[in-house]
């Protein structure tokens, strides 16, 4: 692929920026995280664009953000596993 600079995203609307740039970032996500690939992609694309680009030229900042996202995703669902536990305890509770 064509290296992508802030110049060529100057000329792209937002909405074409994160596009371009996510379309770089996912196979680089996918060789570290395959099974998560489309939802951290998703959330590292909110990222500001001059530090996507960073992390388009390192790999070791791109792996660190990955591996950020994917605790943060541990920790959603951790929570969600807590209160779906609560509400079917509750939901058990005869009154």
């Amino acid at each position: 692929q064509k290296s992508l600079t802030l110049a060529a995203l100057a000329n792209a609307t937002p909405l074409e920026q994160k596009q371009m740039l996510g379309e770089r970032l996912f196979p680089l996500i996918q060789q570290i995280q395959l099974e998560l690939v489309g939802k951290i992609t998703g959330m590292l694309i909110e990222i500001d664009n001059t530090e996507l680009l960073y992390m388009l030229e390192s790999s070791e900042l791109l792996k660190a953000k990955v591996e950020e996202a994917i605790a943060i995703l541990q920790t959603y669902q951790a929570k969600q596993a807590v209160t779906n536990s609560v509400a079917q305890k509750k939901s058990n509770i005869i009154i």
